[in-house]
């Protein structure tokens, strides 16, 4: 049984402010532990429960964040960027049982610790098929359609009632209950390393690969940003139209296809900031 751990860091323990997660930071630094802590406790608890296997995709800014040297040496780590498939990168090879999202967070315009959907700023609202969307519940459409569960997810409170939205048999773990985009009532490292650790072993006898999912699509995403000229920005990319002046929209057939595109648009959009205005 093989288990690939999605590992995001704005939902780790600890983890309320941008300093927190943005490298080159002292407080980046110090999360960096924190951050790997989550993980291992994760790691640690799907092998207690049975798992054979175990994939680190590190899924957080330039993707090189977890301590390789102090991971769980069972398991191993896909680390940098320029994925296919970004932060669910290694589902498509047909080989993983059950799907992990640890350290996850809230999507865009939603409450949250440092709430938001792939850019941290500019994007304002994400919607799927009419449903505001987390990095979650893209994901999770992504997944599914290679017919993998998610089994497990932590974060912050307000993030796993998100996940029951999106994966309502997940095991949540909350390692912080939300305050404000920057503040939140935090656990201590051993309690949400032990919290993790329970509840990953117990979500492994979810992790049973099923049919892929073929039939939910097409999907309409559509993208709220923070200023007009990223609509200009965004529509550079084929298939994404203007539907309102700081909106746009594609359809795709597939989460495959939805999610490739969506990096697209957040890779161009992301050149048209510029200092201050962005």
């Amino acid at each position: 049984m093989k288990i690939l751990i999605s590992a995001d860091m704005e939902g780790a323990t600890g983890v309320t402010w941008p300093s927190d997660v943005l490298p080159g930071h002292d407080q980046w630094e110090r999360c960096r532990h924190l951050f790997t802590s989550d993980v291992n406790a994760a790691i640690a608890g799907f092998f207690d429960g049975g798992a054979d296997e175990v994939l680190v995709n590190e899924a957080h800014w330039t993707m090189r964040n977890l301590l390789l040297e102090r991971l769980d040496d069972r398991a191993q780590l896909l680390t940098g960027r320029h994925k296919a498939l970004s932060m669910v990168e290694g589902v498509q090879h047909g080989d993983v049982d059950g799907m992990a999202f640890v350290g996850y967070h809230t999507g865009a315009g939603t409450e949250g610790v440092l709430a938001h959907t792939y850019l941290a700023n500019s994007i304002t609202g994400v919607w799927v098929n009419g449903v505001r969307a987390s990095e979650g519940l893209l994901n999770a459409h992504v997944v599914a359609e290679f017919g993998v569960p998610v089994v497990l997810v932590t974060g912050d409170d307000r993030t796993c009632e998100d996940a029951r939205g999106y994966a309502p048999r997940a095991h949540g773990v909350a390692v912080k209950d939300y305050v404000s985009r920057y503040a939140a009532v935090c656990r201590t490292p051993a309690r949400t390393a032990a919290d993790i650790r329970a509840a990953a072993k117990d979500a492994v006898v979810l992790a049973v690969r099923h049919a892929p999912v073929r039939e939910a699509g097409p999907f309409t995403v559509e993208l709220e940003f923070d200023a007009e000229h990223l609509v200009g920005a965004a529509t550079v990319v084929p298939g994404v139209e203007r539907t309102a002046e700081r909106r746009v929209a594609y359809v795709s057939d597939t989460m495959y296809e939805g999610i490739r595109c969506f990096k697209a648009v957040t890779t161009v959009v992301s050149a048209a900031l510029e200092e201050h205005y962005g």
